[in-house]
């Protein structure tokens, strides 16, 4: 991980090598096997972007837990537009469940809360949210995620699940965008 990659228009430099982000989300899956030991957990991964995290976190607990998947989309190229788009809606019950929301990046906060606020109607015993990376800087919701694999700077990312206009998600590693 030591070349700039292109991708459609942009140029991206590397940020957060596999190894690292592999390591990071070993140490989440062991605070989450600590704080729900004997507990029953829903895991909510949101897609596409928390696809790869959502995956390699699930390898690392040792909990009775189930996972689905929600679809909720803010993003247009490289700006958040404000607007949550609820795509695909939950179909498992979380009623009295603890609840627990895969994301793959939490700048803004407005996805996560509208999300919260979607999910808190299914009335779950708790809900934290579990995010490979987190923007403080950009920060402006209620909802502040628990679990936190990196705290970056209000900077746009691509990889390992996060995309540019669709593309790059495939990506192992994390780029950040060159300036």
């Amino acid at each position: 991980m030591n070349r700039d990659i292109s991708l459609l228009d942009k140029t991206f430099t590397p940020y957060l090598s596999s190894e690292s982000i592999r390591n990071r989300i070993h140490a989440l899956a062991t605070q989450l096997n600590a704080d729900y030991k004997g507990e029953s957990v829903v895991f909510i991964g949101v897609l596409n972007g928390a696809f790869m995290f959502a995956s390699d976190l699930m390898k690392g607990l040792d909990l009775n837990l189930e996972i689905s998947f929600v679809k909720v989309s803010s993003y247009s190229g490289t700006q958040s537009s404000g607007i949550v788009k609820e795509l695909i809606g939950l179909n498992n019950s979380i009623n009295d469940k603890h609840v627990i929301v895969l994301e793959d990046i939490v700048d803004t906060g407005r996805t996560a809360d509208k999300l919260f606020e979607l999910l808190h109607e299914k009335t779950p015993r708790s809900i934290e949210m579990c995010t490979l990376l987190f923007k403080p800087n950009a920060f402006e919701g209620k909802m502040v995620p628990k679990y936190v694999g990196f705290k970056i700077p209000n900077k746009f990312v691509v990889g390992f699940g996060l995309d540019y206009d669709e593309v790059g998600r495939n990506l192992n590693e994390i780029y950040q965008l060159k300036e």
